[in-house]
């Protein structure tokens, strides 16, 4: 049965869309079988695979307001061994029709039981937001898997993260723990993303894996060409973190 990995954090520009990307690409790259779930109204990840998101006419948006079932938005074999149920601006509709819905917290897990046996991982690209779809990530995930950028504010807003995951563990996830925390945006010339990463160990009672992202360009660059990192240049210091990152994930299996 596939794991469900939430990746998660309510502050922008952390590296949760690049994460979720490049370990979904990377974890497919060694043979493992993957379902990618886009659940930010920006579509970065569904961009970022290389589809154009504004011509799609059945998203995640309309499996979950019940328009289409999941067969009819996955998109398949997007690169080998990685599916994606893609999602573009529609989705920020959401929040409102989930409002009607009955057990609305479940929508997403109650359509990816239907499959998750059929695939290894499922990786799920949250909003950046402790809304409605955040929650609907994490009641359909085994755990979240935190990116933290490697800059002053790192912590800030950390503990509201925490927090909500603890709730909706309580509430609504019995089962739903805390992946780790994975540091992205790690600049090697910089005393502060050393600090950064000192002060997240001392005070974070959490897994923290050992594999760090730096701030790469290439890293940077692939989404504009619509490849993951170990497509776009597979020799770039980024293709190799994200490769060793998804064999951490795997060994966690």
């Amino acid at each position: 049965m596939g794991r469900i990995i939430a990746v998660a954090n309510q502050k922008g520009g952390v590296g949760k869309t690049t994460t979720a990307i490049n370990l979904s690409a990377c974890l497919a790259e060694i043979g493992q079988k993957i379902l990618v779930i886009d659940m930010d109204p920006q579509g970065n990840t569904t961009s970022g695979f290389g589809i154009d998101k504004n011509q799609l006419t059945n998203t995640i948006y309309e499996m979950i307001i019940g328009e289409c079932d999941l067969k009819e938005c996955l998109l398949e074999q997007v690169i080998e061994n990685l599916s994606i149920l893609p999602a573009n601006v529609n989705l920020s509709g959401a929040e409102i029709e989930l409002i009607e819905i009955e057990r609305r917290e479940y929508v997403v897990k109650d359509r990816i039981e239907e499959v998750r046996e059929q695939y290894d991982f499922v990786i799920i690209d949250c909003p950046p937001s402790l809304s409605m779809l955040t929650i609907n990530a994490m009641t359909t995930a085994d755990t979240v898997l935190v990116p933290i950028q490697c800059e002053y504010y790192a912590l800030e807003g950390l503990s509201q993260l925490l927090q909500t995951i603890r709730l909706v563990k309580q509430r609504l996830n019995p089962q739903l723990e805390v992946e780790g925390v994975v540091f992205t945006m790690y600049d090697a010339r910089t005393n502060l993303s050393l600090q950064v990463v000192e002060n997240v160990k001392n005070n974070l009672n959490q897994n923290i894996y050992k594999t760090i992202i730096p701030r790469n360009i290439r890293l940077a660059e692939a989404p504009s060409h619509g490849k993951p990192i170990n497509l776009y240049d597979s020799k770039s210091a980024g293709a190799e973190s994200y490769r060793l990152l998804a064999q951490e994930v795997l060994q966690k299996n």
